[in-house]
């Protein structure tokens, strides 16, 4: 039974492989940044997504492309998109989960501006940001969701929610692992009422609900992460206290990183607050190891 299990465990993966090998012929050849991004890991991504359908992930992948080559997600900068971080609404945490996972931050409660294309494109940039943090070989992030202060001024409106979801199930499949909605309030039940319609219906499995005061929701946060890493509000025992300064000047590095990857041409930017101005100059620094995996 166990050599049966064994072969049939190696197929399968032989028949992945074949898949990925398919796809790759079907897009035909890549140039450029597109060739960067369509790393045999990527392609494993969108066929996923698409349950292994080579037509229906070569549609998909196709769209992304076309995206990526108008909407130019690796081109944003820290400093085009600060001040919309300025309340800490979406951030990349100091800490992992147990799966060496990235971690991203949200605070629907902390929205502080009302312009949808900036909202999203700030969002874009940090879906960016934690996919070139992902360790080797990890493909995707966890997400926690904190809910305080959330009311119907701070929440954004269904459209902007639903463009929101079409990216990251268009253009980011498989790259959440769990999203975790910490003490969502009753008025935010009719809200993911309207916006669960547009999930994909893994994408909608994933999403897990929880409350501090729960046992079970406490002993399935515990599974995710250390509970000395999670801040109090997700409880755990742990703090994280944002700073936007020291927050835009670790951006501010990744941009430099990010800018050397893909082999665009920028231009040092000069930062000392999160606004963007003036102080000291984020020069260029040596390439990191080779990151092609972690941000396609």
């Amino acid at each position: 039974m166990f050599l049966r299990r064994k072969h049939s465990q190696k197929d399968g993966s032989d028949q992945r492989d074949s898949k990925v090998s398919e796809l790759r012929t079907a897009i035909g050849p890549l140039s450029g940044r597109s060739a960067k991004y369509c790393t045999d890991a990527c392609l494993r991504r969108y066929l996923e997504a698409r349950n292994w359908n080579v037509d229906k992930a070569k549609k998909m992948l196709e769209e992304t492309l076309k995206w990526r080559l108008t909407y130019k997600p690796e081109e944003i900068r820290w400093h085009e998109v600060a001040h919309e971080g300025e309340t800490e609404k979406v951030s990349r945490a100091n800490f992992h989960d147990h799966q060496g996972r990235t971690v991203l931050i949200m605070r629907p409660g902390m929205q502080n501006t009302k312009s949808a294309e900036n909202n999203i494109r700030h969002l874009v940039y940090l879906l960016e940001n934690a996919i070139m943090n992902l360790a080797e070989g990890q493909e995707q992030m966890s997400w926690l969701i904190d809910f305080t202060g959330f009311s119907l001024n701070t929440s954004i409106p269904i459209k902007v929610a639903r463009d929101i979801v079409y990216i990251l199930q268009g253009h980011y499949p498989e790259r959440l692992a769990v999203a975790f909605l910490c003490n969502p309030p009753k008025i935010f039940e009719a809200f993911y009422k309207a916006i669960k319609y547009f999930l994909d219906p893994k994408t909608a499995q994933k999403v897990k609900f929880v409350y501090p005061k729960n046992k079970d929701s406490m002993e399935l946060m515990k599974s995710y992460f250390d509970v000395e890493d999670l801040p109090g509000e997700f409880g755990g025992n742990g703090t994280l206290k944002y700073d936007h300064e020291e927050f835009s000047r670790l951006m501010a590095e990744d941009d430099v990183k990010t800018a050397k990857f893909w082999g665009i041409d920028d231009k040092p930017y000069h930062i000392a607050n999160g606004s963007g101005h003036s102080a000291a100059e984020v020069a260029p620094e040596p390439a990191a190891a080779p990151i092609a995996q972690r941000v396609s």
